[in-house]
């Protein structure tokens, strides 16, 4: 498949033609910068040890952190055009972002907030957007996404959590499920029904609401992988009229969350990248029978079909990346693809990496553990495998119709 020039370029990337079939995409020097500033913070602050304290400890994360992400690196910005206060990128900016946070395992919660958060700004022509946007650029505002329930599993429209008519404002009620960021939110985004039944693709309303109103009560608990989410209660809370994003918002969902899925694409990356590279280091220095077992055939064999899997990721994570910005219909379909790859590379790759650490690949003291729970957590995030290649199939049927 080959992609017109001009898309890479409206993306602010260059490609080059090698002599090879195919292209190279090459990244512009301001996003090189981005990449090579949050690299070099996240090496000098952001190591194992660090990260391991980060996930003991009672608050979870570092505000600290999160803080220097806004002021000293400026990356909580990189993605929101310059008229929102923003430094001009986009898509690919959040794409590099969760490729190297995907490396460091990063806890704080730049998707929920910058991806997900920013994207309802974006896009959703909300009056208060700009406030929103500069209390995200500028570090005081988090946001968790309140959308999935129980019963729900991938269906966005699917909801018991109601929201209806008060005066001038609306009276919410329900209940949402692993709400991943929300001991760390100052803001929730929730989706609630105004109206229709309850799987209807109408009457989906998104909301925007001060986690700390009366009413709203939250369950905390550390996921595992090293997160922390939230059972989250809404027991007759009081929002007001501006508190409303959109009343009709299920193409508005789709949309963000298709953006989301691409930024976790890229992020799935960065620890598959490490998932390999710490398993061919492993395998250089374990020995058996007076050898490295990397001279072991099958495991060599083993780990190059890992790193096809990883390379296979980065180009479908490109690719999905840039068509986030396409029409609906091309980007779900790219999405989904996407997400089919990383979901069959995050088993591969996770399950090789501890099959060849062996027993010790699972200890809490050893990184590959780590990487191979987030990447585990990675594959069903936002839907599995088989969800997405069911959505795939009926895109392109269709299509074709």
């Amino acid at each position: 498949m080959t992609i017109p020039a001009l898309r890479f370029a409206a993306a602010g990337m260059t490609i080059k033609k090698n002599g090879n079939p195919g292209m190279d995409f090459n990244f512009t020097e301001e996003q090189s910068m981005v990449r090579d500033s949050v690299a070099s913070f996240l090496q000098d602050k952001y190591d194992f040890d660090t990260r391991r304290k980060i996930v003991s400890s009672d608050a979870g994360w570092r505000a600290d952190y999160w803080k220097a992400f806004a002021e000293e690196l400026g990356i909580l910005g990189a993605s929101f055009s310059e008229e929102l206060g923003g430094l001009g990128g986009g898509a690919i900016d959040n794409m590099i972002i969760m490729e190297e946070f995907g490396k460091a395992l990063v806890i704080e919660p730049y998707l929920g907030t910058v991806v997900i958060g920013g994207g309802f700004m974006k896009h959703s022509g909300y009056a208060g957007a700009a406030s929103v946007i500069e209390g995200i650029v500028g570090g005081s505002t988090t946001i968790a996404f309140a959308y999935a329930e129980p019963q729900a599993r991938y269906t966005w429209q699917d909801l018991k959590t109601t929201a209806k008519k008060d005066g001038s404002g609306w009276v919410l009620n329900g209940h949402k499920a692993v709400v991943v960021g929300a001991p760390f939110a100052t803001h929730l985004i929730v989706t609630a029904r105004t109206g229709g039944a309850q799987r209807d693709a109408g009457g989906v309303g998104v909301f925007i609401i001060d986690k700390s109103l009366p009413g709203v009560v939250t369950r905390d608990y550390p996921t595992v992988d090293g997160n922390r989410a939230s059972e989250v209660y809404f027991e007759n809370v009081s929002i007001p009229a501006e508190a409303l994003i959109s009343e009709s918002g299920l193409a508005l969902v789709e949309q963000v969350m298709d953006e989301a899925i691409a930024a976790v694409g890229a992020e799935a990356v960065g620890v598959l990248r490490k998932l390999h590279e710490g398993t061919l280091d492993y395998a250089k220095q374990r020995k058996q029978f007076g050898t490295a077992i990397a001279n072991f055939q099958v495991l060599q064999h083993r780990m190059v079909d890992m790193f096809i899997e990883v390379e296979q990721s980065v180009s479908m994570t490109y690719m999905a990346t840039i068509k986030v910005g396409e029409s609906a219909a091309e980007r779900a379909k790219a999405v989904s693809a996407m997400k089919v790859r990383i979901g069959r590379a995050c088993k591969f790759v996770g399950q090789s990496a501890i099959q060849i650490h062996g027993g010790m690949g699972m200890t809490d003291e050893l990184a590959i553990g780590h990487y191979f729970k987030r990447a585990t957590m990675i594959e069903g995030l936002f839907g599995s495998v088989d969800h997405h290649l069911k959505r795939y199939e009926s895109l392109s049927f269709d299509a074709a119709a």
